[in-house]
């Protein structure tokens, strides 16, 4: 692992524990040339995962992309950080044993959406008019109608904007 401060190639271990109920390990190490100490944390990871963008660009899935969306849309909300990293982790999981590599953006938009639809209203709508690009209040007025149905138990179909966009 090379160090951070310096970059040299030579760190050592100090310190392994489980981390996240041990889905990753968190190590402590100690760079041996400039004497700094730093953490890493390592992951499992099945497959690479690569996302194919609205326009046909492919690109690496980023774990800390999603992860960073989904901690945006629960911002001040009532969920605590280690219930946002297991979210995360639940739908990196999800993806990779989907046994596809190829992954459409729009299908990851999707899917962490029907997580934080169950998880926080709020936080859905948030996520939503982000993925799907939301432009006039009436977007907003659809999703909040759909969700509202949905409450009342007259559930019809699932929200879907007229004209959906992927985001980077």
């Amino acid at each position: 692992m090379r160090c951070p401060f310096c970059g040299n190639d030579d760190t050592q271990v100090k310190d392994s524990r489980p981390h996240e109920d041990g889905a990753a390990i968190r190590r402590r190490r100690i760079c041996g040339s400039c004497g700094q100490r730093f953490t890493t944390i390592e992951r499992v990871q099945l497959r690479d995962l690569v996302v194919i963008k609205a326009d046909g660009r492919r690109v690496p899935f980023e774990r800390d992309k999603m992860a960073r969306s989904v901690r945006i849309a629960l911002r001040k909300r009532p969920v605590d950080a280690d219930r946002i990293e297991r979210i995360v982790n639940g739908l990196v999981r999800h993806l990779e044993a989907m046994g596809e590599t190829d992954i459409p953006s729009r299908d990851i938009g999707r899917l962490i959406m029907e997580t934080l639809r169950e998880i926080d209203s709020v936080a859905y709508i948030r996520f939503a008019s982000v993925h799907w690009d939301f432009r006039e209040t009436k977007d907003f007025a659809d999703i909040l109608d759909t969700i509202s149905a949905s409450v009342s138990g007259d559930a019809g179909e699932e929200f879907s904007p007229s004209d959906p966009k992927d985001k980077d």
